[in-house]
């Protein structure tokens, strides 16, 4: 009896630890099935995320295609609008070549001898544009090589160069070439007048035109009469200097003498009496071969 009570009490006690351990074990697989779905429910709500990301990336791109689809509808609504008025105007153009196709053969002959006229009248401008650029082109040529030679050996109030109405002037104070009273050319007028003829010998295509002016006060000097004596023989010792001296071609030059007869300054003070007292240079294209030009169409 007492044996039967202790194996009822030991299968008793192993039927408790064996609940005890499947309780224990139910317990760890909760836990474990319960971290599980934590982790895929975070999981998915972090794909949630992303896709949401996607979507608005998608709506975003969406959007700025459907814009481009509306540009290029417009562009190409645009286009459709030029064809359409290139057609219009295509057709315009060949109901007018149908209307000169049945001109009179007096008409053509008019038109024809319009446009011959247009295209020489075209041709002849040219000519001039061309002559002209030609020419202004050899005096900034001229003016450059000029000041290099004289490179500001004489002062500005003495000595001036520009160009004017398509021409080169040069104005040089009297007192640079010459002595009061006097037409033989110094020493210094010599050395002035050397450094022009190497810029003229440099451009042979111009002529040049020597004036001699002086004030309005009498001249005191042996053999000169007046003033007028005085400009003319001042004029062509520059001139003879050029030629002979310098070896400017003669058939280039020409020699002036104005007298007192145009001054600069009209009022008789000292002053405005030295700025009357001057030579004059004036270069210039040759005018015949510039006319020549113009009437052969030959101008380069």
């Amino acid at each position: 009896m007492y044996r039967v009570i202790v194996f009822i009490l030991f299968v008793s006690l192993m039927s408790s630890c064996v609940s005890k351990k499947k309780f224990a074990e139910m317990q760890d697989e909760y836990a474990s099935f319960k971290n599980t779905s934590r982790d895929n429910l975070t999981k998915a709500r972090n794909e949630l995320k992303e896709r949401d990301k996607q979507l608005l990336a998608y709506e975003s791109a969406t959007k700025l295609r459907n814009k481009e689809l509306e540009t290029r509808s417009k562009h190409i609504k645009g286009l459709d609008e030029q064809i359409d008025f290139l057609k219009k105007t295509n057709s315009k153009l060949l109901d007018r070549m149908t209307n000169l196709t049945l001109m009179s053969k007096a008409g053509a002959d008019s038109m024809r001898k319009s446009m011959e006229t247009i295209n020489e009248q075209s041709q002849y401008i040219e000519n001039i544009t061309s002559a002209i650029q030609r020419k202004d082109s050899l005096n900034v040529s001229f003016i450059v090589a000029l000041k290099r030679m004289i490179n500001g050996e004489i002062p500005d109030e003495d000595f001036n160069v520009k160009a004017r109405k398509g021409l080169v002037c040069i104005s040089i104070t009297d007192k640079i070439i010459f002595s009061s009273n006097n037409a033989n050319v110094n020493q210094k007028g010599e050395n002035t007048l050397e450094k022009i003829a190497k810029a003229l010998n440099g451009h042979p295509d111009l002529d040049i035109l020597v004036e001699s002016h002086t004030d309005n006060s009498p001249v005191n000097a042996d053999g000169i009469k007046d003033n007028w004596d005085l400009s003319a023989k001042r004029s062509t010792a520059i001139v003879r200097l050029l030629q002979t001296r310098f070896g400017v071609q003669p058939d280039r030059i020409l020699a002036g003498g104005r007298s007192e007869y145009a001054p600069k300054e009209f009022a008789g003070t000292e002053p405005n009496k030295k700025q009357n007292r001057r030579i004059e240079i004036t270069v210039m294209p040759k005018l015949e071969q510039f006319f020549q030009a113009l009437v052969s169409g030959q101008v380069k």
